[in-house]
């Protein structure tokens, strides 16, 4: 058995600044994400400058933010927003959903492949394998922040979160953190290294996080004040996955069926 470490959340302070640790898993992630986008335009020449790829960053991160919070807000704490609406804008009080934050990104980009007039599925394709690399980031936040545990278990690794109670439980951030962090950030690069129809990489990545969220949302515990919300089992999000699991099926046959393997449809 194990026993959760307890971080200080506060990884430094400067005067009365202080800098928590999920903030800098932020700058980790969009960082990490601008440096791998470079990596693949040098992939692809003439597809994207240094300023656009910057813009692209940028505006990913404006709508994972702005959609991850208002998403949590909506899937999540319904009730408390409409006791609180001003509960929305202290964002210090924690709170965003990854569906969220998945939609305020294709809303962003939507409008950002516009302004640049490259085809939508170009501009996701090219983003979708830099994405696990922050959700990664994103999780070990989670377990330093010392949330979204899971549920009890007698495995051999469970661990205990002092904070929560004294049983065992599942580390689902960490099991997280492999699955969609690394292992999914593994096959979205290797998948992407070659060029692929279009959708097909777009479709790879919502149809491998929904399976992999779907999974290990059997670990988790789910949110107490939600339970189990569909057929006495499945949690919030597996509900919100299945969606995604969809759409990743149906544009893989949209990709394959649309033009030959190896080649960009137009």
């Amino acid at each position: 058995m194990l026993t959760y470490p307890q971080f200080d959340p506060v990884a430094f302070s400067l005067g009365p600044l202080s800098v928590h640790w999920y903030g800098i898993m932020y700058i980790v992630a969009f960082g990490g994400a601008w440096w791998l986008a470079k990596v693949r335009a040098a992939g692809e020449p003439g597809q994207w400058n240094d300023e656009q790829i910057a813009d692209l960053i940028f505006y990913g991160a404006l709508g994972a933010v702005l959609g991850g919070r208002i998403g949590s807000a909506l899937f999540y704490n319904a009730d408390r927003l409409v006791d609180d609406p001003l509960w929305l804008l202290r964002v210090w009080e924690g709170g965003m959903s990854f569906h969220g934050g998945f939609l305020g990104v294709m809303a962003a980009l939507y409008w950002y492949a516009g302004k640049l007039q490259k085809p939508y599925f170009a501009v996701l394709d090219f983003i979708a394998p830099l994405v696990p690399f922050g959700l990664g980031a994103g999780r070990l936040g989670n377990f330093i922040g010392g949330e979204l545990w899971g549920r009890p278990t007698d495995v051999p690794w469970g661990m205990v979160f002092p904070h929560v109670d004294d049983a065992p439980r599942h580390a689902s951030q960490l099991y997280q953190f492999a699955l969609e962090g690394i292992l999914l950030f593994g096959v979205m690069w290797w998948f992407s290294a070659r060029a692929r129809p279009r959708y097909a990489v777009s479709g790879l990545f919502a149809l491998g996080y929904g399976l992999q969220r779907f999974f290990v949302e059997f670990f988790r515990e789910p949110d107490s004040w939600l339970g189990f919300v569909a057929l006495d089992w499945m949690t919030m999000g597996q509900v919100l996955s299945l969606p995604m699991i969809i759409v990743g099926v149906w544009l893989l046959r949209l990709a394959y069926a649309s033009g030959p393997s190896g080649r960009v449809s137009p």
